[in-house]
């Protein structure tokens, strides 16, 4: 961290404009002036207006254009020069990092870690009459401050802990804290945080007593997984191993059981404080269009749905990142840009319909493997021949019936037989560089109503950082690691049953590959997947798999006559082939310096008192 540089650029520029309303962004703030330390913290609208700045560093949450989806086997980036394959290659270092968010990168969540440090020191001071608005804004800064050091701790390991704000005559030769000593302090922010927020009526996006137990249930989720008891991480990578600081990552003593206990006590907690959630509680499965429709709510966060959100990021609609996720991520023949597109190793994990597996060796399932799939794969992607938003006026009349092409078709409407290339493949005629690498679009988020056009319009649906969802499935895997399996398949089932599935009755190593997938499938797209593979330490065969995408290709059945394609089973006989997506331009591959992310040789050499991650010296 370059805490000088930080220090300096915030000089006593405060963030002012904040004007509550019921759907205004708040941490949109607009610099109007520069105030006196002394005035901020003594004037009741300018100290929660530089609280209300502390929230700058959440940026657009995880809606942005480039996801960390596609630094897992969910995604994968369409376009070049973002970085983004300097990571999945393991080609990272300390000089060339690759694509960091400023959601996690080292230098802003300083930035905005030093703003929660000014306002925890100076809220107490006195200068505020209104201990009911003290109590609120330090509530709010002690969570903040304890969020960014949990995005610090989960990409980084141990990170330096600083709890005041720095002077510029301070000495910036920190080390780095220990793992265990970043989760108790992050702990003990958590638990002030709810001390002072818990009873309080919270406006929608800012920190609440829910998402501070939340989020020290997931901290100590994370801190209990075997990547960070560090026998066990050494025991699964030779790299590991050999680090000479293994305290800056791993618990080096004491009870990875007890760390198991702690967590699954504290997820509880959160679950019964919580007031979120939506049609858990359920004793069989919904019908199948009722559990797309469930799945469809939460994403959307309407008709219901909302109410398993815990925390989240708002937007309203105007222009910025984050509103424009239909446009970053949708079909190029809409005329949007592709980004995270999902790949095949993401869709294959989608069960039937009935619960059992997908299978390519069936021949029923590979020769329509978009059929009976379960409600969350219809509500997350979109697929060939998928149903969709009206084309724009340019491309309408090209594909009049508003289906997602992916694939090359034959027509003979012209006399002889020739090959139509899907308009959403890198052959189309439309924007053909923003195409499709996998033969997938991303839908989950996207505003599906047909009069919103993502090529220009601003949506609003939220990013959740906490989710109900999310407290239940760590309650279970926490449950799975106390050998309490009834009690977690009653909870898991919940989960299943919401979105029409039937329940599962594995044991053993067969259910927590069963919880693992739920998860996987339930929380795509929410930045969980990233950290789950590496905490389970299965990154070596996930991120390091192969990026899979699909080949279709429609042939003309006999006698059929096509000039204008659309989907047709009567019309075509359809070939899906699996197939890894162009080598030369990602070719994934897993070193294990790739669990941690590297810290930049600028900050190394500004702070010559840290030490960097394994793998990157």
């Amino acid at each position: 961290m370059n805490i000088k540089k930080s220090f300096i650029a915030l000089g006593t520029v405060l963030m002012l404009g904040f004007i509550t309303a019921c759907n205004d962004d708040f941490t949109n703030i607009t610099p109007l002036s520069e105030v006196s330390g002394a005035s901020v913290w003594s004037d009741p609208g300018l100290a929660e207006a530089a609280v209300s700045g502390i929230y700058l560093g959440l940026g657009p949450g995880g809606l942005d254009e480039q996801m960390l989806a596609s630094l897992s086997d969910e995604a994968i980036f369409t376009h070049t020069g973002r970085g983004i394959n300097t990571v999945n290659e393991s080609r990272s270092n300390s000089d060339e990092t690759g694509w960091i968010h400023a959601n996690w990168d080292w230098n802003n969540m300083y930035a905005h870690l030093r703003d929660a440090n000014l306002a925890i020191a100076n809220l107490g001071n006195g200068g505020l009459d209104d201990a009911e608005l003290v109590d609120r804004l330090l509530g709010e800064a002690h969570f903040m401050r304890a969020y960014y050091y949990q995005q610090l701790l989960r990409f980084y390991g141990g990170v330096p802990l600083i709890d005041e704000p720095l002077e510029l005559d301070s000495d910036y030769n920190i080390p780095r804290n220990t793992y265990s000593e970043c989760v108790e302090f992050i702990i003990a922010d958590c638990e002030r945080a709810f001390e002072l927020l818990n009873g309080k009526s919270m406006a929608s996006g800012r920190a609440n007593a829910t998402a501070a137990l939340a989020l020290k249930a997931r901290v100590l989720l994370y801190a209990a997984s075997d990547f960070h008891d560090f026998p066990t991480a050494s025991a699964n990578s030779s790299l590991l191993s050999t680090y000479t600081n293994p305290e800056l990552i791993a618990y080096t003593e004491g009870s990875q059981e007890q760390r198991w206990i702690r967590a699954r006590d504290a997820v509880k907690a959160a679950l019964d404080y919580s007031s979120a959630g939506y049609k858990l509680g359920l004793t069989s499965p919904v019908p199948f269009d009722e559990g797309e429709q469930n799945y469809l709510n939460m994403s959307l966060a309407r008709n219901g749905g909302e109410s398993d959100i815990i925390w989240e990021r708002q937007y309203v609609a105007q222009e910025g990142p984050g509103r424009r996720i239909g446009l970053f991520n949708g079909p190029n023949g809409y005329q949007n840009w592709a980004g995270n597109t999902p790949l095949q190793n993401l869709v294959d994990d989608y069960a039937m319909m009935d619960g059992s597996k997908f299978d390519w060796d069936n021949p029923t399932h590979a020769s329509s493997p978009y059929e009976n799939r379960e409600p969350r794969f219809y509500a997350t992607i979109l697929y060939d021949g998928a149903d969709w938003k009206p084309r724009p006026a340019a491309s309408a009349d090209r594909d009049p019936a508003n289906q997602i092409q992916t694939g090359q078709y034959e027509v003979n409407g012209s006399g002889s037989v020739t090959t139509h290339f899907g308009l959403d493949t890198r052959q189309s005629p439309i924007e053909d560089w923003n195409g499709t690498r996998s033969g997938y679009y991303f839908k989950k988020f996207t505003e599906p109503d047909p009069a919103f056009v993502d090529q220009t319009d601003f949506q609003t649906i939220p990013w959740p950082f906490f989710r109900q969802t999310e407290l239940v499935l760590n309650y279970v895997e926490t449950l799975l690691e106390t050998d309490e399996e009834a009690e977690a398949l009653t909870w898991l089932n919940q989960i299943r049953y919401r979105v029409g599935l039937p329940a599962i009755v594995a044991s053993g190593e067969d259910l927590v590959e069963a919880y693992r997938n739920e998860r996987r499938l339930e929380l795509a797209y929410e930045e969980h997947r990233y950290h789950d593979v590496r905490r389970w330490m299965i990154a070596p065969t996930t991120s390091g798999a192969p990026a899979v995408g699909i080949q279709i290709t429609g042939a003309l059945k006999p006698g059929a006559n096509v000039s204008l394609y659309k989907y047709d089973p009567s019309n075509y006989d359809y070939s899906y082939v699996p197939t890894v997506v162009d080598p030369g331009f990602e070719n994934r591959l897993w070193l294990d310096k790739s669990y941690f992310v590297p810290i930049r040789i600028a900050e190394i050499n500004a702070n010559t008192a840290l030490i960097q991650n394994p793998g990157y010296d």
